[in-house]
């Protein structure tokens, strides 16, 4: 147990260091890079620091636990403190368990932040305090499909739960039936609620005879069933950064509409997934490194482990950019590679494991 509290606390203070130099770095690059461009009120400059650091924290943990397994690995071979720890009896799998089980319990807090708006999209608030001087950017001219009926939006303001100049197009046999207009609707329980809107009726006969075109004033009307404001703004603009929740409710949405769900998919195994490459790589660098300093080139392995850690996150974003953009599929591109990854952890783990 000695052992464990010597190893994690080594381990946790590596990862805590590393992972505040690569923020620091990157938020610091990012700064002075767009500091022109960035709003003269230093409450929004604090804003934009705040989201960009929620971003390099989701995108550098992963690679940051990595990192510390390796630079406590190199700290307990240069103290010979590993070659004590085998002497005591502590098999080599003993000596990983706790970076695994360390890891992969901050794997499940990361994932967990993934409830949290502000910091699932820390990227995109960032950019639009950027662009255009504010966090939340109303979406504009949204036209999509539900349940059958065509459905434009001028604005949409998620904040506010609203939308304006609305447009709702219903169709029979292929031909345009009816057409409601309003000026605003109001997104309440579970529903969007409009109050007052014109119903604009064709009618089925279009010889000279018919009636015409019917106009008709209707209030208090519920239109899209569980579409949400956040996760309406963001499915039909293409969108990739969700929470957790928004991306279930929308995979199960678009799933009830025999819609796409690519986009959706790419993103729950991106938050679920994706950050379990840390804790294999971990164990696969761990197993290919001697005890002792006499057998190792401690330069040479630091830089190649480094090297490969970073070939691997980098493929990693790769993989995930071309799901995102369909070019695959994002089973192909992160459930493959991770399991792949997990197959040969778990093989070097049961190796050694059977071993000793």
């Amino acid at each position: 147990m000695l052992a464990y509290r010597y190893i994690t606390w080594h381990y946790l203070k590596y990862v805590v260091v590393i992972l505040f130099a690569l923020i620091l770095f990157m938020v610091g690059f990012d700064y002075m890079s767009n500091a022109d461009a960035l709003s003269k009120s230093a409450n929004l400059a604090l804003i934009y620091l705040t989201y960009k650091t929620f971003f390099a924290i989701d995108m550098l943990l992963p690679i940051s636990l990595v990192f510390g397994m390796i630079a406590t690995k190199i700290y307990l071979i240069r103290s010979n403190a590993l070659v004590s720890f085998y002497s005591l009896g502590y098999s080599r799998v003993d000596v990983l368990k706790p970076f695994v089980v360390v890891a992969s319990l901050i794997i499940f807090v990361f994932i967990s932040l993934h409830s949290f708006t502000k910091f699932s999209r820390a990227q995109e608030y960032a950019k639009n305090i950027r662009v255009h001087g504010t966090y939340l950017n109303p979406s504009r001219d949204l036209f999509f499909i539900y349940k059958g009926q065509y459905i434009y939006f001028s604005k949409l303001l998620p904040i506010q739960e609203k939308a304006l100049d609305i447009r709702v197009f219903n169709l029979q046999n292929n031909s345009l039936k009816s057409v409601l207009i309003a000026k605003e609707a109001h997104y309440e329980n579970d529903y969007w609620r409009i109050k007052n809107a014109d119903i604009i009726t064709k009618p089925d006969d279009l010889s000279f005879a018919s009636k015409g075109i019917q106009v008709t004033e209707e209030k208090d009307l519920k239109i899209l069933d569980g579409f949400r404001p956040k996760m309406l703004d963001q499915v039909y603009l293409g969108q990739v950064d969700f929470t957790i929740k928004d991306a279930y409710d929308a995979y199960n949405l678009l799933s009830s509409q025999g819609l796409e769900t690519s986009n959706i998919r790419g993103a729950l195994y991106r938050i679920l997934v994706y950050p379990f490459f840390a804790p294999t790589l971990i164990v696969i660098i761990f197993f290919l490194v001697p005890i002792s300093v006499r057998f190792l080139n401690v330069s040479l392995f630091s830089f190649a482990a480094i090297v490969s850690t970073l070939l691997v996150w980098g493929g990693m974003f790769m993989l995930i950019e071309l799901s995102n953009h369909k070019t695959i599929s994002s089973e192909v591109g992160i459930l493959g590679p991770i399991t792949t990854l997990f197959i040969i952890a778990l093989g070097l783990w049961r190796k050694h494991r059977l071993s000793t």
